[in-house]
């Protein structure tokens, strides 16, 4: 029986998986496409785990009043550990004495969360992720799929390519229909005389 076992291992032990969720989580939002491609269990694993930390932006977001920035600093630092947290723990130099690159990608990541995802999702009650299975991968059969954000720049622009085509159509129809109108106007007047 499978009780109170609720997440995968994906055969990792603990450190290692939640590692790997807070990396796919900020590849996920420092995405240019807002979607990444991943396998089907990596990405179900994903999902609660980066609409939780969207649910704290989103609440940041909501904040009005008296002690409002208290509030929001606080779900900010809760956010904070669903992305690496930047340059805490490392070594200032390397193995050769050169100075490291910064790792500032769970910083972006988190001040994008909360400066843009936050105002996007302001009025959605959930639900701000989307799993497409995309088949098997070749060189080990693993099944992939693609996480990405609802309500994106790729989304908007293809409903308002919809809308556009819709209004196009409805154009030409009704052209289509004064022109037959017309049309069967003039044999009637011509079957008259």
């Amino acid at each position: 029986m499978r009780h109170l076992k609720a997440h995968r291992k994906l055969g990792r032990p603990a450190e290692h998986r939640i590692s790997l969720l807070r990396n796919l989580a900020t590849s996920l939002i420092n995405s240019r496409d807002d979607r990444i491609v991943t396998t089907l269990p990596k990405a179900k694993e994903l999902r609660p785990f980066i609409e939780k930390a969207i649910t704290l932006s989103r609440r940041a977001a909501s904040l009005e009043g008296n002690g409002s920035e208290a509030a929001g600093v606080h779900l900010r630092r809760q956010a904070a550990s669903f992305f690496h947290a930047g340059n805490h723990g490392r070594a200032t130099t390397t193995r050769r004495g050169q100075i490291p690159p910064p790792r500032s990608a769970g910083v972006s990541a988190l001040s994008r969360l909360f400066d843009e995802l936050g105002e996007r999702f302001k009025e959605r009650p959930g639900g701000y992720t989307r799993i497409i299975k995309m088949g098997r991968r070749s060189g080990d059969g693993a099944e992939l799929a693609i996480i990405e954000l609802v309500d994106n720049a790729r989304e908007k622009e293809a409903q308002t390519s919809a809308r556009k085509r819709a209004r196009g159509a409805s154009k030409k129809k009704a052209a289509d229909g004064k022109v037959a109108e017309s049309e069967s106007g003039q044999k009637e007047v011509d079957a008259t005389e």
